[in-house]
């Protein structure tokens, strides 16, 4: 059975009486290349215990069963377990876990999983729940690598330098985390149905240690966040209304210049330096 061929695929759908869920944002791979591409990207090798999130019919499971030593592939939708059941029987390499992948402790999930391997992340996400997903994958602090395909406009942003369109407070907690790499995207033609946006695969390597010094990493992204909460007003305007409640508008003047900032920038203008040191100034005054 190839897992990429639309004749196999809806064979294989009719045979378990599967229908795609919209809610679930089910797209599947029809172009073999794609996941070849995507588990050659992730790095998975014989050290590597992989997690997959979102599984599908298993194409990209089955590449990364065929690099890894384990895969250990999450999945929500109960309508999938037949079917994987039936298209992972070749690999014992493999292992199906029923549930939610954001109510799961995914370190405590790959303790148990991958003893003495190294962990590495790889999936397909549904576009529907990117930025969450990411964000634990991040915050899980266990994986070597995230590699992940995922709408392009979000990949774009996680890439995203300061100054640009794209850039924003996603941007700023990837790239102070990890170091990400935009590898290369894949049109809507290659899946089935066909979604009404071009997808794109992004590598995250976790920092070993974070790209500034803080005072207070919980102080950092909360003048992160007020810096594009509102992205047309000022930087001024935006850590008015964060901390106006406790330090007035001179003393938000002060605070920009002492990082060298004039009143009149935008948030969106900051790189990592510039807003730790934004953060250093805004919490010796507090």
């Amino acid at each position: 059975m190839d897992l990429c061929s639309e004749k196999d695929i809806r064979a294989l759908l009719a045979r378990h009486g599967f229908r795609f869920s919209k809610s679930m944002g089910q797209n599947f791979l029809i172009d073999g290349r794609v996941p070849r591409a995507i588990a050659e990207a992730s790095g998975a090798d014989g050290t590597a215990g992989v997690l997959e999130i979102g599984p599908g019919i298993g194409p990209l499971t089955v590449e990364l069963a065929r690099r890894a030593a384990k895969v250990a592939a999450v999945e929500l939708d109960r309508a999938l377990y037949p079917i994987l059941a039936e298209t992972l029987a070749p690999f014992p390499n493999t292992e199906v876990v029923e549930g939610d992948a954001m109510k799961l402790d995914l370190a405590a999930l790959c303790a148990e999983k991958f003893p003495g391997l190294t962990p590495i992340a790889c999936a397909n996400l549904p576009y529907n729940i990117t930025t969450p997903v990411l964000t634990k994958l991040i915050e899980a602090g266990c994986f070597a690598s995230v590699t992940v395909m995922i709408q392009r406009e979000v990949a774009k942003r996680i890439c995203a330098a300061p100054g640009t369109g794209d850039y924003g407070a996603f941007s700023v907690f990837c790239q102070y985390h990890t170091v990400p790499e935009y590898l290369f995207e894949v049109g809507p033609e290659c899946f089935l149905p066909a979604p009404k946006v071009t997808s794109a695969v992004v590598r995250l390597t976790p920092r070993t240690e974070p790209p500034q010094a803080l005072v207070e990493e919980e102080q950092f992204f909360r003048v992160v966040r007020a810096a594009f909460a509102q992205r047309r007003k000022t930087l001024l305007n935006g850590l008015s209304s964060a901390f106006g409640d406790r330090l007035d508008r001179e003393a938000l003047r002060a605070a920009l210049a002492e990082a060298g900032l004039p009143d009149g920038i935008r948030g969106e203008r900051l790189g990592i330096p510039e807003f730790a040191v934004l953060a250093a100034a805004l919490q010796s005054r507090l």
